[in-house]
């Protein structure tokens, strides 16, 4: 039969614990069952929705997007005044005897309209920036005028007396989001007293009048989670399956149901069911567009961003090519023409502002990674590799195919000068305006080995066996070995716990375990971050991150530069100290060129000063050093493997040494890609191409594919893809690789290659 169902109430394992499905699992699930639109709402915080979004839309099911917003106990009412006088400056605030808070509740709310979900992302920040990470809550009242285009679920929380009285609480909830933004939510999981519950709803909604609604509370995707999900609550509540008791679901029945289901399940409630259907219609908000906009540089009067940006990179060029050659302006002038044509010149005009603060207060700042690329980026100083004299490629940082802002990283001293360079940035554009990016910690083979094997109950010696043999699974398949490493801990593979552990091992790899902080990536915006993401307090002071990371903030159009600290330049920027010679009271006052990229006259009137831009690339000295592997102390060629292959490479030119990095990674060395260059270069082996139409792509790295641009340009030519696609691609290469995600590509990169011949 057909049916008006649609799932509202489902959550995720970005839900941390509290769900035991990927978004793109749920996403695939529905799309099976024939669900045109599907709601997300995880636990305090949208984690998981910009992954969701995007897998709907890849899959025809419209996203919906909500959140469990966890009430009670930590707001800032009754149980809230404890947690701030805990927090508060000793001895500030007079000890109070607080009353005990009732225990938190659970309360779904979904977004109908932007301004909905701009609502539910401050409530969020509220809850997070004022409680220690991990924890939070709100009180009902912080609700009152900050719930417009949110809609609530409530379902047997609302028959808890305890709080204010049996139907209280719907009653304030009608207060706070009206008689069309509350449902009283009805779910069918064949639980004890569970349909007493239902009848005491209904009269209640009746007796408010407002409508219910059928939800499925789901949990996981399919019924075989459960037992996956049962170990998350085990590591929730920090026990095992045996003690966990009541704590376990008392079924398989939180699961993604199809909609005849659902509608069959509550025949007796077919208002309830198309109630689904009418609020779906409503709730027309998207993640397309979260009206992110990346902060407004302010230049001088008379000027625009894009006049200011090429005034300023017009003085840079011209101090750092001596003389600035045809090459060079043509290249600057065709840069400068994309940055403005793709509206970026405000973002570079940041990134410069912000190397502009490092120079002026004596801080060591490089730009690396595809920005070397860029001749803009050398002129305004925030790279010191000239791209043009290096026949670098510009597209591999900025290409309007590609439509994705460009990714600048910035190398700092690490330590104090780069946290007042973090610091720096929160002072300009706010706590709320600045914020870095998320690293979401998943489970992989050892700390899943861990979990799974405490929560079925091993031994603690089992347990350390089981983490470090299954430790070795990091980049493989365990598909085909696992018997055999189970066996070599001692484990019976016929037993039912042995195979149990086998399968929830396999179905915990790449689910988030918790929220970290990125090593340097900031974003920032004009205005409140907050009216985009959810902020929250990082585990380090001073710090605050956003809900999502590098990729999920890609994907949702807001902008990330990363500040990145080495030892290195801190050494780097005391070396170039020494060799100059220079003092505060001998340094000259700053000219036009050094406001446009810091201090690079002469540090006397005898000798140039020395900086990084103008270390001469071709020493004959320095190359004899490196052939020689005398390289201990040097940043990138110091480790024995190097040094062992340094002297077989015989580096003579500046690219050979971009090489030389390069082929000491995990990728040339476990696709076997090292030798075969080597022995190409010294004419031991024939240059050979897997297709002619590669040769353009492998000629410089002698037809062996060393660097990740060259690959996705080869999956471009030979597989057929898109810029996208090839974005995609990068980011299934990275270093937290998902056998899922690394599948899919494989499938797609031989389609197109089958396509394309």
């Amino acid at each position: 039969m057909s049916s008006h169902y649609i799932e509202l109430h489902t959550a995720s394992a970005f839900s941390f614990l509290q769900g035991a499905s990927l978004p793109e699992a749920l996403v695939d699930r529905a799309a099976a069952l024939g669900y045109p639109a599907l709601a997300l709402l995880d636990r305090d915080g949208v984690y998981g929705a910009p992954r969701f979004h995007k897998a709907a839309l890849t899959a025809g099911v419209r996203p919906i997007i909500g959140a469990e917003l966890t009430i009670g106990a930590g707001g800032a009412g009754e149980a809230g005044k404890a947690g701030e006088e805990k927090r508060s400056q000793k001895g500030s605030v007079p000890p109070i005897q607080p009353i005990p808070p009732f225990p938190p509740f659970v309360l779904p709310v979904l977004c109908e309209t932007q301004d909905g979900y701009r609502n539910l992302c401050r409530l969020v920040t509220r809850m997070k920036m004022r409680a220690p990470k991990g924890e939070g809550a709100l009180a009902l009242e912080e609700l009152d005028g900050s719930v417009r285009g949110l809609v609530a679920l409530v379902g047997r929380t609302a028959l808890d007396g305890r709080r204010y009285g049996v139907g209280g609480l719907l009653d304030r909830l009608v207060g706070l989001f009206g008689r069309e933004g509350v449902y009283v939510e009805l779910q069918r999981h064949f639980r004890r007293d569970e349909e007493a519950d239902n009848q005491t709803l209904v009269a209640l909604a009746s007796a408010f009048h407002v409508s219910t609604i059928a939800t499925g509370g789901v949990r996981f995707a399919t019924p075989a989670e459960r037992p996956l999900f049962d170990v998350l609550t085990c590591i929730h509540h920090h026990t095992d399956l045996v003690h966990a008791g009541r704590r376990l679901a008392p079924n398989a029945e939180r699961y993604l149901k199809s909609p005849d289901d659902m509608a069959a399940l509550f025949r007796d409630r077919p208002d309830a069911v198309r109630a689904t259907r009418d609020l779906a219609d409503r709730l027309q908000f998207t993640m397309a567009d979260l009206g992110y906009r990346f902060p407004e540089y302010p230049v001088p009067a008379g000027e625009t961003q894009p006049s200011f940006l090429r005034k300023i990179t017009d003085v840079g060029a011209r101090e750092r090519y001596r003389p600035y050659h045809d090459r060079a302006r043509a290249q600057v002038a065709r840069e400068l023409d994309l940055i403005e044509k793709l509206d970026l010149a405000g973002y570079f005009l940041i990134v410069w502002d912000i190397v502009n603060f490092c120079r002026q207060h004596d801080i060591l700042v490089q730009g690396r990674g595809s920005a070397a690329n860029s001749a803009v980026c050398y002129s305004l100083g925030i790279t010191a590799i000239d791209p043009v004299g290096m026949d670098l490629l510009f597209e591999r940082f900025l290409s309007e195919e590609r439509g994705e802002w460009p990714d600048i990283d910035l190398d700092l001293p690490s330590g104090d000068r780069r946290e007042r360079v973090i610091q720096h940035v929160y002072e300009k554009y706010g706590r709320l305006g600045a914020a870095m990016t998320a690293n979401v910690i998943t489970y992989r083979g050892r700390s899943a080995a861990r979990e799974v094997g405490k929560a079925l109950g091993f031994e603690p010696a089992q347990i350390d066996r089981l983490a470090k043999v299954m430790n070795h699974f990091e980049f493989t398949d365990p598909a085909d070995t696992l018997p055999r490493h189970l066996a070599s801990v001692g484990l019976d593979l016929n037993s039912d716990r042995v195979r149990l552990f086998a399968r929830l091992w396999g179905e915990m790899q790449d689910l988030p375990r918790h929220l970290g902080q990125h090593s340097g990536g900031m974003v920032i915006c004009q205005g409140r971050l907050d009216a985009c993401v959810p902020l929250e307090n990082a585990s380090m002071p001073d710090r605050v991150v956003v809900q999502w990371d590098k990729d999920d903030c890609a994907d949702m159009g807001i902008v990330k530069v990363d500040l990145l600290g080495l030892g290195m330049m801190a050494a780097i920027q005391d070396a170039l100290a020494l060799v100059n010679g220079e003092t505060k009271a001998t340094a000259e006052p700053a000219g036009r060129a050094e406001q446009v990229f810091g201090k690079i006259s002469s540090a006397t009137s005898h000798q140039p000063r020395l900086d990084l831009a103008h270390l001469p690339p071709d020493d004959p000295a320095v190359y004899r050093m490196l052939c020689e592997a005398d390289t201990i102390g040097v940043f990138q060629v110091e480790s024995r493997a190097q040094m062992a292959t340094l002297p077989r490479l015989k580096p003579v030119c500046f690219y050979d040494i971009v090489v030389q990095v390069a082929i000491i990674r995990p990728g040339p060395i476990v696709g076997q890609m090292v030798h075969p260059y080597l022995n190409r270069r010294a004419g031991r082996e024939p240059v050979q191409y897997p297709h002619p139409s590669l040769e353009p792509i492998l000629a410089r790295t002698l037809g062996v594919p060393l660097f990740q641009e060259q690959l996705l340009r080869m999956a471009m030519v030979a597989a057929g893809f898109s810029g996208g696609q090839a974005e995609e691609l990068r980011r299934a290469f990275g270093f937290k690789r998902s056998e899922r995600r690394m599948k899919q590509v494989e499938v797609q990169l031989r389609d197109g290659m089958t396509r394309q011949g």
